[in-house]
């Protein structure tokens, strides 16, 4: 497979698949997928330090003008950008009376309560403190101690990425846990069977065996499917850098360094008791082909159609998460 510099990679980047094996005749992955690897590899994310961070949204989603609502675990946040535009975050509720923070008003950087006028500039006052926020120039990230319980970190634990590439971020909610989003992008054998649409040919060519020093990866080749029998194949390695997040690279192939991010944030229980937890999902493509900077160029119309085909795999993918959760919930989960 060929690498994806300009110099490597072929004139197009698109194959043909010249012996397609129909959905139901491509071969039976089960025997592979062993719910002990899967859950050996969801143990070891979950042992790694995330430093209470939570991933809350994408990094454009908060503009100047106006303040951003999001809850974690149950908690009400606000954040907003300062008069320097770096961003601030804390309590989502008014220590006046409790207001919603999320419906005020920024000017000039402060947040201006719309019940009665108080102002926030970021620091403590009147019983309101800010929380730790990053910006990583993709995703807003808040650090929450409280409700992560661990031992803090100055920065989040954020993958390596790509430069000059083209970004979008896509955000879904279901009804589950972190760890069911998590045990679903630890379980690469899936791809071509549940997401026929998107991906074919899929063969998982290493699995992390948790010993020490090896690396904790999954090796996958796969072809994404263009139309018809076009394809653009790839080999992509799955990691779980801390326990909320997974990251998908393309090691080799077409976009080589590009990589998904998935970042599982909990929201808390609905009005039945369910846990909700949002997928905060965020592209990072790049390319060493000479066109791509008219792609980057093009971002604010390539971005609802990146958006749109997130959206599509994890209509699925929530489904495959919220039926782990619930049967995990009522004793009946075979992993």
């Amino acid at each position: 497979m060929s690498g994806g510099s300009a110099g490597g990679c072929r004139r197009l980047p698109l194959s043909l698949r010249r012996r397609a094996v129909p959905w139901d005749r491509q071969r039976p992955t089960w025997r592979e997928a062993r719910p002990a690897v899967i859950a050996a590899s969801l143990k070891r994310a979950q042992a790694r330090p995330s430093g209470n961070w939570y991933v809350v949204g994408a990094s454009r989603d908060l503009r100047d003008d106006r303040p951003l609502g999001r809850t974690v675990a149950g908690q009400e946040l606000v954040l907003w950008r300062d008069a320097d535009g770096r961003p601030v975050a804390g309590p989502g509720i008014c220590p006046h009376l409790g207001a919603p923070l999320r419906d005020s008003r920024v000017r000039c950087g402060t947040l201006v309560c719309h019940w009665h006028g108080l102002a926030l500039d970021g620091g403590t006052f009147a019983g309101w403190e800010p929380f730790p926020v990053h910006d990583d120039g993709v995703l807003l990230w808040v650090r929450l101690d409280a409700v992560g319980g661990e031992a803090p970190l100055e920065a989040p634990v954020v993958p390596e990425r790509p430069e000059r590439a083209l970004t979008a971020v896509y955000t879904g909610v279901g009804s589950c846990e972190p760890e069911d989003v998590v045990a679903n992008r630890l379980d690469p054998w899936h791809g071509a069977w549940f997401h026929p649409y998107s991906f074919v040919d899929l063969t998982v060519t290493g699995v992390p065996d948790g010993s020490e020093g090896s690396a904790d990866v999954f090796s996958v080749d796969v072809s994404f499917r263009v139309a018809g029998r076009l394809v653009v194949p790839v080999r992509a390695e799955f990691s779980a850098p801390e326990p909320r997040t997974v990251v998908m690279r393309i090691a080799e192939g077409e976009g080589a360094g590009s990589v998904v991010e998935t970042h599982a944030t909990p929201l808390g229980a609905d009005g039945r008791g369910r846990p909700r937890t949002a997928v905060v999902e965020a592209v990072v493509a790049a390319s060493g082909r000479p066109g791509f900077a008219l792609a980057r160029g093009a971002a604010p119309l390539l971005r609802p159609l990146v958006r749109a085909a997130a959206g599509r795999l994890w209509r699925d993918d929530l489904a495959y998460a919220e039926r782990r959760w619930s049967l995990r919930s009522t004793g009946r989960f075979p992993g």
